[in-house]
């Protein structure tokens, strides 16, 4: 019968395969998006079969686990919070399914201008920074790291508030813009939220490590706190 930890470290690595799958995803995105690539587009169209399969594996093995060991303390922590990480990645390769599959469907030329002023780019290079310092917490059990997407999570969820407003004006001064500015709206949304599901998983991990529950703490002030 395989040892407490040897499970625990295959579960470990199979936690590492999700994260690394899930951030290829959302890299590929953010290239076929930019440089309207619907090859790269329905590679990740395909690999999210992948993603599926692994979520639903990690899923399975998580109860095994605890049906296997009875875990308690810091081990029943590491499998409860890697069941809630598995499933928020999930959601975010879901997000980087539903970009790609714009790409596919609805792809229209968007004006360089129209992209600068709605910051995508900015977006995508916060949240790809946010998924690297997650991996990299996530491997080494790094709080300090964990907490570091907080700071970044503010800068999508500024650009979001920020977006209807100025889809609003730009549309008065030329209505023909509005299909460019559905698509970015919809890209927007879709970032902003992942943005939220990697702040899901740094809190996870903060829970494992640290035992602290910081779900439904008042955030603003306890990432004020960390972060001074």
């Amino acid at each position: 019968m395989i040892s407490l930890d040897q499970h625990k470290e295959a579960l470990n690595q199979s936690g590492i395969e999700m994260l690394e799958l899930c951030t290829k995803q959302l890299r590929n995105a953010r290239e076929a998006f930019f440089n309207h690539d619907s090859d790269l587009a329905e590679e990740v169209l395909h690999i999210e079969n992948r993603v599926n399969a692994l979520d639903l594996k990690i899923d399975r093995d998580c109860e095994r686990f605890i049906a296997l060991h009875n875990p308690v303390a810091g081990d029943l922590r590491f499998v409860l919070a890697l069941r809630k990480i598995n499933f928020d990645l999930e959601r975010v390769g879901d997000h980087a399914y539903g970009i790609s599959n714009y790409i596919i469907e609805v792809d229209i030329p968007i004006e360089k201008r129209l992209l600068d002023l709605m910051k995508i780019e900015e977006m995508f290079d916060s949240a790809l920074s946010m998924m690297d310092d997650i991996t990299g917490a996530y491997i080494a059990t790094d709080t300090k790291k964990a907490r570091k997407v907080f700071k970044k999570d503010k800068v999508l969820n500024k650009i979001n508030m920020k977006a209807f407003e100025i889809i609003s004006g730009e549309v008065k001064k030329d209505p023909q813009l509005i299909d460019q500015f559905l698509l970015l709206f919809s890209i927007i949304k879709k970032v902003e939220r992942i943005g939220d599901l990697v702040t899901n998983i740094a809190e996870e991990i903060i829970f494992f490590r640290e035992a602290e529950v910081l779900k439904h703490k008042k955030k603003k002030g306890i990432r004020k706190k960390k972060d001074d």
